[in-house]
């Protein structure tokens, strides 16, 4: 199907959006969607014959667990609520831990590079074909950029991803951004990557902006598409013409005439790339067949690998042998901002109340407390923390943090938390 130009629709710049000139789809993040109902910003964009593709971010396809139900027909809802013809993943892990390695679930709040083994290549695959059977319309998955590289690979980023379309039939969304993100952080060729995978499997591609600081690449969808990004668009352009691009942008939004300027230099780079004319797919139908299952003990080893690596993130635990010590300290920094960034977004009630204090202190409690069951759940286990462990010097905002956390909490048993909170709102209220 051709998408033509896109543009990921958040709620922020709806508005600026739906004044957009010549945009032929939009796509959004399925998790911000609810199962029955469209902001009405996606209502009108619809009735005016704008195409809308969900995109996941909490599957997990590419971890050592099988993909979850409840999540799978999530995204079959809202598949068949925006009438889309395709769904988008990622090529990564979100969560580790659990029954496979008996440890705690540890969640990352963030996509986390797949090794790029047979053994994980299998178990993508397995996951990948359990997802396809789940969905009512076709799966296409995104590589993601990275911070740090796992030893000991076996397969290149192409290759990977030629043997994952080989075998499940699934098609690809491209990321050039991502692909300099890897070029940058990992030393890893986007021409390379390019000649490589099969780019008649694209389903459509991603361009966005980020910075480099210090010698790292940061994708933050939050600056202006760089030229070298431009460049790899080129390059993909140069091999084949993709069904659709999509300027995707997620914090700091310009006005919507800077969107537009970038839209359009989007569809110059493309002009001047040249390029085939078409695609000839060979993946518009269903998969060719299932994959086989994975070998014995290919979960496990997944999962055991997946586990030391997300605990060294999120939980301070060594770094499994073979990593970038220095890369996996900047990532484990950023995951714990990006907790503090989503947060004070789910949670905005606790940067006014905490001040210029805020950010310190979430960084503090995230440095040995790992998010575990989503960010509405971090927020409640940051005050908790805040609440056993004295509390504010504050009065006042001690009493505003006390009357959220038992607003949002709900109803539970009486933990050694719950009491603790109890009695120190009720020797605010004698004083």
């Amino acid at each position: 199907m051709k998408l033509g130009i896109g543009i990921g629709w958040r709620p922020e710049i709806a508005a600026e959006v739906e004044a957009l000139t010549g945009v032929d789809w939009v796509e959004v993040v399925a998790e911000n969607l609810c199962a029955d109902h469209l902001p009405d910003s996606l209502v009108r964009l619809r009735e005016q014959g704008v195409t809308v593709v969900p995109h996941g971010v909490s599957l997990g396809l590419g971890g050592a667990d099988r993909p979850d139900a409840e999540r799978l027909a999530g995204l079959a809802a809202r598949a068949e609520l925006l009438g889309t013809p395709l769904v988008t993943e990622h090529i990564a892990f979100v969560r580790a831990g659990g029954p496979l390695t008996a440890s705690p679930r540890l969640e990352a709040g963030h996509l986390l590079p797949v090794p790029r083994t047979w053994d994980a290549l299998e178990v993508l695959c397995e996951n990948v074909a359990i997802a396809q059977d789940a969905l009512p319309v076709p799966l296409a998955l995104e590589n993601i950029a990275a911070m740090v590289s796992w030893p000991d690979e076996e397969l290149t980023e192409g290759q990977f991803l030629a043997e994952l379309v080989e075998r499940t039939g699934v098609r690809l969304l491209i990321d050039v951004a991502n692909l300099h993100t890897n070029h940058v952080n990992l030393g890893q060729d986007p021409a390379k990557a390019l000649d490589e995978l099969p780019v008649e499997a694209i389903a459509y591609v991603h361009v966005a902006g980020g910075v480099e600081k210090n010698g790292v690449w940061h994708d933050t969808h939050a600056h202006p598409v760089t030229a070298p990004v431009l460049d790899v668009l080129a390059e993909l352009r140069s091999r084949v013409d993709p069904p659709g691009v999509l300027l995707e942008r997620d914090d700091a939004f310009p006005p919507g005439a800077e969107l537009a300027a970038e839209l359009e230099t989007i569809r110059g780079t493309l002009r001047a790339a040249g390029g085939p004319s078409g695609t000839e797919r060979r993946n518009t139908g269903p998969r060719r067949g299932t994959p086989a299952p994975a070998r014995p003990g290919a979960r496990d080893r997944t999962a055991v690998a997946q586990t030391a690596l997300l605990s060294a993130l999120v939980a301070g635990t060594p770094a499994p042998e073979g990593f970038d010590h220095r890369r996996l300290h900047v990532q484990s920094r950023a995951l714990a901002a990006k907790r503090a960034d989503v947060v004070a977004k789910v949670a905005p009630e606790l940067p006014e109340i905490l001040g210029d204090g805020y950010r310190a202190a979430f960084l503090d409690y995230a440095r040995t407390r790992p998010m575990s069951d989503g960010y509405r759940r971090d927020a409640l286990d940051f005050v908790e923390r805040i609440l056993v462990h004295g509390g504010l010097p504050d009065p006042v905002a001690q009493r505003r943090l006390t009357h959220w956390w038992e607003d949002r909490s709900g109803p539970r048993p009486p933990s050694r938390t719950t009491r603790i909170v109890r009695a120190a709102r009720a020797a605010l209220a004698g004083k």
